[in-house]
This record gives C-alpha cells, sequence and structure tokens, in this order.
C-alpha cells in the first residue's frame, strides 16, 4: 500500500488538492499494480516562512 506524503505551500485549493491526489492515484495504479483503495495521499500545508531552499527562506523571494 503506498503512502505519499506531499508537501506543499500553502494556499493550494481543496479542487487543486482532489485533483492531484486523483492523478497521484491514477499513477500509482498503472505504475505499481496496486488497487485505487490502497493509495494513501497525506498533504501537509507548509507556510513559506517554514521552508528553506539553499539556505534561505521561501519567505524572503528570491
Amino acid at each position: 500500500m503506498p503512502i505519499i506524503n506531499v508537501q506543499l505551500f500553502e494556499g493550494r485549493t481543496v479542487e487543486q488538492k482532489r485533483a492531484y491526489a486523483k492523478a497521484l492515484t491514477e499513477a500509482s495504479v498503472e505504475i505499481l499494480g496496486c488497487s485505487a483503495s490502497a493509495v494513501d495521499v497525506i498533504f501537509t500545508d507548509v507556510k513559506k516562512t517554514d521552508w528553506a531552499s539553499g539556505g534561505k527562506l521561501c519567505s524572503d523571494g528570491e
């Protein structure tokens, strides 16, 4: 049973998450050969002040 953890900047809509969960599930079924009911997708919303890349907070911009 695949468990897919997705971390995103906060602000995505429920519709976007729904569509992404569907796409991830369909890809898992096709590639892994599992059933759709076996796929779990967990979304975690993260504030830009809580995410850093290259030693710089994402909230600081480019």
